[in-house]
This record gives C-alpha cells, structure tokens and sequence, in this order.
C-alpha cells in the first residue's frame, strides 16, 4: 500500500496591477530632462557659435577699416595703400589671411599671401556696409569673407574691398564650443537622472513602509496601523485603518451572532436530548415544541446576517413612504377590521428597502395585533431635522407601561402570551435599525393612547 501523494500547494494568486509607479515617474522625468537638455543645448550651441563667428568677422571688420583708411587713388588712377597694413601674415604666401580690391576696368590689387591666386568677387550689387560670408573658391581652404563697395575720393570707379581668413581657427572654436556642450549636458542628463531615480527611490518609501507595516498586521494579528507617515500618505492609512476596524467589527458580530445562536440553541436540543434518552411519552410533542423554538432563534440570526450583508454591500437607499403604503396593504389583508392611516413627508433613509419592508412590518404587525382597531403611521414629523428621519407607529390599544418597555427588545420576550407570536419582532427591529446606525424607542402615543414606536433612521444623503 502506497502513502498518497501530498496535495499541489495552491499556485500564489497573482494580482493584476497597471505598471510600476517609480517606472512611470522615471519615464517623465527622463521625458523632460531630454527634452529640457535638447533645446537648452540648441539654444546655447546658437548663442556660443554665433559669438565666435561674430568676434571673427570683428578682426576682419579691423582689417577692412585699417584697408579703406589707408587706400588711396595714385596719379596714374589706380589704388594704392599710403602705409603698410599691420599683419604679418598678409605678406606670407598661402598664410590663410588675404585681401584684395577690385574696380572695374582696373587690375586687381591683392596682398602677397595670396600669391598667384585671386578671391572671386560678386560684383553685381553694392554693399555700402561691411558684407560678411562663407566661401569655398580655394580648394581645401574654407574661407570667411567680408566685403564693402567704396567710392574714394578722386575716383568715380566703384571699388570692392575684401579679405578674407581661413575658417580653420573658427571652426576648431566652434567644435570645442560642441564638444563642451555635448560632454557637459551629457553628465548634466546623467546627473539629473540620477537624481530622479533617488527622488523616485526615496518618495516612494512610504509605500514601501506601509507594504512593510500591512505584512505585520498580517504576521502579527494587529488590527491597525499607528506607524507615523507622511501627509500624503496618511489618508491612505487612515482609510486602511478604518477597512480593519470595518472588517474586525463584522467579525466580532459574526462571532457575537454565532455565540448568541448557539447559546439559544443549546437548550431546546438539550430538552430533546434528555427526552429522547429517558423515552417520554411526550417526546414528539417535545420534538415540535423545541424545533419551533429552535426556528425562530434561527430566523432571527438570519435576518442579522442578511442586514449585515446587505449594509456591506453599497450606499443602501429607500423611500420611507413607498415601504409603509406596501406594508399597509399587506397587513390590512390580515387585520381587515383595523383601520390604517398613513401621513407626513416622503424620504429617503440609508437603508436597504427588503430591511426597511421587515422593520415597519414587524412594527405595524404588532401594532394591528395588540392595538385597540386603529393604527397610525407618520413619516418624517420633522423634515427640518437632515441627519435623522424618524418614523411613528402608533396604535390604540392598553399600551405599555414604562418599566415593561424594555423588557419587549429581549428575544422571545411577550407580554401578551394569549396571541400567536414567537416574541422576535422588537428585537428583530431594533437590531436591524441599529445595524444601519439608527434607534429605536417605545413611548405612549398622545393621540391614540396606545403604544408609540418611534424609528429613527439615518437619512440619505442627497
């Protein structure tokens, strides 16, 4: 014979969840530090490359000044300079700094470090200030170009000023200028998302610490959490709180109703016991007697049971009035000969409208029963009052005195034991009214001179 198998654990209940939180924080954050990056880099790229290129075209600006004041018309009516310009490199052959004046129906009068080359003029406009532009007519030698159109005195002939400057220095600025912005924002993307990711980690410690703090309950039976947290997440805790003290109250009342149930039980199956062993001649009797006994105490739990499940179920809601006319009606079929009122205010109370039915039809049941032949029902005497809406069932009978009243909330408590009943109705009504947090009171009716039951049931809202 074979040892059974152990059973397959049960596979863990995954539940279904709709991405990661430091994932969608990250996700942003990395969004607009691209973003923010980008065009900050763009825009500052522009600033930088446009002051160099300006600082560039300001030395040329110096050397076209320095050639038109130093030029001048000789004898014969060509251009000539009455000083030598400052720099160097203009006498030095293929120094990458050049200039040049052109007049038409002259010679073209260039520097020396242009050698045997000359700088293409574009010579169908007139540029009465300094002109500035990127050239490529030399081969393998980028050049940045300013040009003017002067007229000189003693000459009518249009004269084209210009020099020119190898952009090698220029462009080696403006790639450093690149290579600084790219490593700095590269670090500075880094950075920034590091921070994000800390700022991620540690905002959503919290959360953690009350994952952390619900594990414990669970471990260790505690019924709440009093572990100090931020304002952010103390509504969370809060709310949690108040889910376990919901969740511990439902189970102290399943314990209460299931102890309350077996107390009154234990003694109608005590006496059918006895009475079986010794095999008395009234056993089935006995039998019938306790098990009707044994009935109501069952039907009075599950009419708790039901109003607890109910009230736990959503925001309950019913019309006061619609409820009492349905029960009238039925009770008057039973009490033909008992004459039914009905008045006040229609309202809403926050109670489920099966709950309600059974409240007021215990309650006028009893009134048609014990009452003198007349029963009167008020709904809401006083609308002003927005908590509470109370409800009056008044009857014309002998009443009840004071110290008795009490005494009718008790389960299986009559006074009259003359009428059927199983003496569950008052207190069916008070524990229910009181499940959905209202009251009940037994008072004497100044009307009618019988027994006044005034419910008070909480008002729905809106």
């Amino acid at each position: 014979m074979t040892a059974p198998e152990n059973p397959p654990s049960p596979a863990p209940v995954t539940t279904a969840h709709t991405g990661s939180l430091a994932q969608r924080m990250m996700l942003i954050a990395a969004g607009w530090i691209t973003i923010l990056l980008v065009a900050g880099g763009i825009a500052l790229d522009r600033t930088l490359t446009s002051l160099v290129v300006r600082n560039f075209d300001d030395q040329l600006g110096y050397m076209l000044t320095a050639m038109v004041g130093s030029a001048e018309i000789g004898p014969d009516g060509e251009i000539f300079f009455n000083r030598p310009l400052g720099d160097q490199r203009f006498l030095e052959p293929n120094s990458g700094l050049y200039w040049q004046i052109s007049g038409k129906g002259h010679e073209d009068f260039p520097s020396r470090s242009l050698w045997d080359r000359s700088l293409k003029l574009r010579e169908d406009h007139f540029d009465a200030q300094p002109h500035s532009y990127d050239s490529n007519q030399f081969a393998g030698e980028p050049l940045r170009v300013m040009e003017r159109s002067i007229i000189l005195p003693g000459s009518k002939t249009l004269w084209w000023f210009v020099v020119a400057e190898r952009r090698k220095e220029m462009n080696a600025q403006i790639a450093r200028i690149h290579a600084i912005l790219i490593d700095s924002f590269l670090v500075l993307g880094l950075g920034l998302l590091a921070m994000a990711a800390l700022q991620s980690w540690y905002g959503l410690g919290p959360l953690r610490r009350v994952r952390l703090a619900i594990k414990r309950l669970r471990t260790t039976g505690a019924n709440h959490l009093d572990e100090p947290l931020p304002l952010e997440v103390q509504p969370l805790v809060e709310e949690l709180n108040a889910l376990l003290a919901h969740a511990e109250r439902q189970a102290e009342e399943a314990r209460t109703h299931a102890g309350n149930l077996a107390h009154a039980l234990k003694t109608p199956l005590t006496v059918v016991m006895n009475a079986a062993t010794v095999h008395a001649p009234d056993l089935p009797e006995t039998v019938i007697r306790e098990a009707a006994v044994m009935r109501r105490q069952v039907d009075h739990h599950l009419a708790r049971a039901r109003a607890v499940g109910r009230r736990s179920s959503g925001h309950a809601q019913a019309a006061v009035w619609d409820s009492a006319e349905a029960v009238l009606r039925a009770v008057s079929r039973l009490y033909p000969a008992t004459r039914f009122d009905l008045d006040g205010h229609r309202a809403q109370v926050r109670m489920e409208r099966q709950d309600l039915d059974e409240v007021l039809g215990n309650c006028v049941e009893n009134a048609a029963k014990y009452g003198g032949g007349s029963v009167f029902v008020t709904i809401d005497p006083y609308p002003q009052d927005a908590a509470l809406c109370e409800v009056w069932i008044e009857d014309d009978g002998a009443g009840i005195p004071e110290e008795a009243r009490d005494r009718l909330f008790s389960r299986g408590a009559r006074l009259d034991t003359g009428k059927p009943g199983t003496g569950l109705g008052l207190a069916i009504v008070r524990d229910v009214v009181a499940i959905y947090g209202g009251e009940v009171a037994l008072e004497e009716s100044e009307d009618l001179g019988g027994l006044l039951v005034r419910l008070r049931i909480p008002r729905a809202e809106g």
